[in-house]
């Protein structure tokens, strides 16, 4: 199983959904939540080079917003 971070905020829809994708076919992951520690997002901005959430790091591998096919791609699901 790859690690899987995702840069999150609790009101963002996408990160809703995005975690709830990730859930849904049983991938662990790490919750990130940016809105409460200001070092995570200074380092998801550093990371992704984009501000907006959510913000997939799949074994390196940045995929920034819930694009659904991209992260099914990289986890092979």
């Amino acid at each position: 199983m790859k690690s899987v971070k995702i840069y999150s905020t609790p009101t963002c829809p996408y990160c809703i959904r995005a975690k709830q994708f990730l859930k849904e076919n049983n991938v662990v992951f790490e919750d990130i939540n940016v809105a409460a520690d200001q070092a995570k997002s200074d380092e998801m901005v550093k990371i992704s080079g984009q501000m907006g959430v959510p913000v997939f790091d799949i074994e390196g591998k940045i995929i920034v917003g819930f694009d659904k096919e991209a992260v099914k791609q990289e986890l092979g699901i």
